[in-house]
């Protein structure tokens, strides 16, 4: 048989199937780097807020902007500069990314604070690093709070944005007893793109956020 009879035999399509197949081994990759709680929200919570809050466009429903976390040190770090580097250190395991040293704007005498020294450590979030944070903090951090039985309402600023306490960074998997020099607190806060308190509220709730609910003497109290 020759060359050229092989070459009749062989499907015209198999390199188009091949590229496919590649092509297909690509796609597939992206779908798995794909935070998973930003796919719910381009296929599930989007459409519910629309459907909650009868938007006239998929451009007003509320979206997740940006995640800031922030560690106030106060006087520790003007003592001692290794609490800063450790702070450094938590927070960008934390959040796998590169965290900034927050300095003081003006001297407070009582407190023997001058203007421009180190006092905190702050992240901002955004994009798949913002989703693959709020991924671990709803599903492993907040679980681990000892007596955890939900957050509080109250961090809402009256825009849709909420700010969450948090004691201690060990919360966190990413940081151990054997690398912990000095426990610290953070705020965490997650600026939407809602307008009120309602929508800021139902858009994290369907997101996962455990807010603790009212009982029942509660709400006769408020009343």
């Amino acid at each position: 048989m020759t060359t050229e009879e092989k070459n009749k035999k062989k499907p015209a399509s198999a390199p188009k199937a091949k590229a496919a197949k590649k092509d297909g081994d690509v796609q597939s990759t992206v779908e798995a780097q794909y935070p998973r709680l930003r796919t719910k929200y381009n296929e599930q919570i989007s459409a519910e807020m629309r459907k909650d809050f009868s938007y006239k466009s998929v451009m007003q429903v509320p979206r997740l902007q940006k995640i800031v976390i922030n560690a106030g040190l106060g006087s520790r770090s003007t003592q001692n500069i290794k609490v800063i580097d450790q702070a450094t250190k938590d927070i960008e395991a934390i959040t796998g990314q590169k965290a900034v040293v927050t300095k003081s704007k003006v001297a407070i005498s009582n407190f023997k604070l001058r203007a421009g020294l180190p006092i905190g450590v702050m992240v901002t979030l955004r994009g798949n690093r913002m989703y693959e944070f709020l991924d671990r903090l709803l599903s492993l951090a907040l679980p681990r709070i000892r007596d955890f039985r939900g957050i509080s309402e109250k961090g809402f600023d009256g825009r849709g944005n909420y700010t969450l306490g948090l004691k201690e960074q060990l919360v966190f998997p990413e940081v151990t007893y054997d690398t912990l020099d000095s426990g610290f607190g953070m705020n965490i806060s997650f600026i939407t793109s809602a307008t009120t308190d309602d929508e800021g509220r139902a858009l994290l709730t369907k997101f996962g956020f455990p807010f603790r609910k009212k009982t029942q003497g509660q709400g006769q109290r408020a009343a």
